[in-house]
């Protein structure tokens, strides 16, 4: 297929090589900020672009913008080239912005992963997610998809949305806690590598259980004198005191 990218943050720049690797064609990129389209158009050798309406004719615009942009920008998008198809990467977008944009062809191509500029991604592990606005589409978006991973999945909207959800806690909120055990450990000039194993483990754990039977710690045990001691040691961080009890309060509620 010939695929013009639209965006070139975190998400295209891991996307658009695979794609490329995979055989199909890229038409162009595009960036508001033309430096950052010239530099995966480079790696992907198509050319860059600032502005939508210089983007050359493709089959498919894969769109991998944030939500406020994708929303933003998807009737400029469609604009034109109302025949083509059009996908983006979101969580929590529903597939219908395509609709209300003036697209007759369109759907979702959602990978579920954390990505990062240069970072290297094993593809063959990542679910992806897709959405169609009819059963035709959704075969083709199901084409593309595979060559991505082997990991297909077809999910509604409202699905990818709880999905989504669900992954903010999993990656984001999971890395934020590693963000305050790093500002705690650093006030006693501690380095944050301490915790790697720890962190293994714990993943390691929950591929052969669930996270309810893989959860330790003071909450599950329901040691109110640890719990106490430690909200104690947070007084000069009230904020995370909060959270402190928040959380266990929670965990000792589902066990």
């Amino acid at each position: 297929m010939r695929i013009a990218l639209i965006g070139s943050g975190r998400v295209a720049s891991c996307m658009g090589p695979r794609l490329r690797e995979a055989g199909h064609t890229v038409t162009g990129v595009y960036s508001r900020t033309l430096a950052n389209a010239e530099q995966l158009a480079q790696v992907v050798g198509a050319p860059a672009f600032d502005t939508l309406e210089s983007l050359p004719g493709a089959d498919v615009y894969l769109t991998m913008l944030s939500d406020d942009a994708l929303i933003e920008l998807a009737p400029a998008i469609v604009k034109g080239r109302e025949n083509a198809l059009f996908l983006h990467t979101a969580g929590s977008v529903p597939m219908y912005i395509w609709k209300e944009a003036g697209a007759q062809r369109y759907g979702v191509l959602y990978a579920m992963q954390t990505f990062s500029k240069g970072a290297r991604i094993e593809w063959s592990d990542v679910p992806v997610f897709v959405e169609g606005c009819n059963p035709a589409e959704l075969e083709n978006i199901k084409k593309l998809a595979w060559d991505l991973s082997a990991k297909i999945t077809e999910l509604s909207s409202r699905g990818r949305k709880k999905l989504h959800v669900a992954a903010v806690f999993t990656c984001n909120f999971s890395n934020h806690m590693y963000a305050i055990a790093e500002q705690l450990l650093a006030s006693e000039g501690v380095s944050f590598g301490v915790m790697l194993p720890l962190v293994r483990e714990t993943a390691r754990k929950v591929e052969s259980m669930s996270p309810l039977e893989a959860q330790t710690g003071p909450a599950v045990r329901g040691d109110r004198m640890v719990i106490e001691d430690h909200l104690e040691l947070l007084h000069e961080y009230p904020e995370l005191a909060n959270l402190y009890r928040l959380i266990s309060t929670d965990i000792n509620k589902k066990l």
